[in-house]
Parts: structure tokens; C-alpha cells; sequence
């Protein structure tokens, strides 16, 4: 195996990378359309309402005593 020069490996990182984000783009979408056409699986994966902490919920004040 030759030494090659900075740039070369620079270009092929680089090629590698690109293709790889490629790949991987192509798996992530392949994986939503699945989500998406599983209902059970999207009904699953729907998130729960979150309890209310807040001090006064429905975002009405009291009124200060005193």
C-alpha cells in the first residue's frame, strides 16, 4: 500500500462518510414508513399526557392575601 498525501485522505474520509450518512438516512426512513404503517405501533408510541405541577393549574392566579 502506497503513502498517499493528506488530501487524498482527507477526499476519502470523506467519501466514506458521505456514503455512510447515506445508508443511514435510507434506514431511518425506511424505519418511519414502518411506523407508519403500523397503527398498533403508533398508538404505542404516543406519549401519555404529563401530570399537571404546576402551583395553579389552569393558569389562573389567586388573588394575594392580605
Amino acid at each position: 500500500m502506497a503513502k498517499r498525501g493528506k488530501a487524498e485522505k482527507w477526499a476519502a474520509r470523506s467519501e466514506r462518510l458521505a456514503a455512510a450518512l447515506r445508508e443511514n438516512l435510507k434506514r431511518r426512513k425506511a424505519q418511519a414508513r414502518g411506523r407508519a404503517s403500523d397503527p398498533a405501533a403508533a398508538a404505542a408510541s404516543e406519549k401519555p399526557a404529563a401530570p399537571d405541577f404546576r402551583r395553579n393549574p389552569g393558569g389562573k392566579s389567586e388573588p394575594p392575601e392580605g
